[in-house]
């Protein structure tokens, strides 16, 4: 998706959603969903995006749209993307885990 973005520093959200082509309630619920996306506030309260949101606002239109994910399916495509550790490795790192708690638990017993 080579969407161009203009060149600025903020973006209100109607320019956002021009951007992205979508209504600004979508914005606004990406925005809750997706913790990555921060907009800073207005002293009148009003959303200003920076680049890097409206960057991370077209990686998850991609994801949703293009690619077809689910909204948890995207954040864990993200968190893939970012590097974070998330499912598969989480049931991994258990599975470690719980082999180093049995053998603690073995040598517990050949001590006492």
């Amino acid at each position: 998706m080579d969407v161009p973005i203009p060149k600025k520093t903020y973006f209100r959200i109607g320019e956002v959603s021009k951007i992205l082509s979508v209504d600004p309630y979508v914005v606004r619920y990406w925005e809750s969903e997706f913790k990555s996306v921060k907009p800073i506030r207005t002293k009148s309260d009003q959303r200003l995006y920076r680049r890097k949101d409206v960057e991370e606002l077209l990686t998850i239109k991609k994801l949703l749209y293009s690619d077809k994910y689910t909204i948890s399916g995207a954040k864990r495509q993200l968190s893939k993307i970012r590097g974070d550790v998330i499912g598969d490795d989480q049931d991994r790192d258990r599975g470690l885990l719980l082999e180093i708690k049995k053998g603690l638990r073995e040598i517990r017993d050949i001590v006492s």
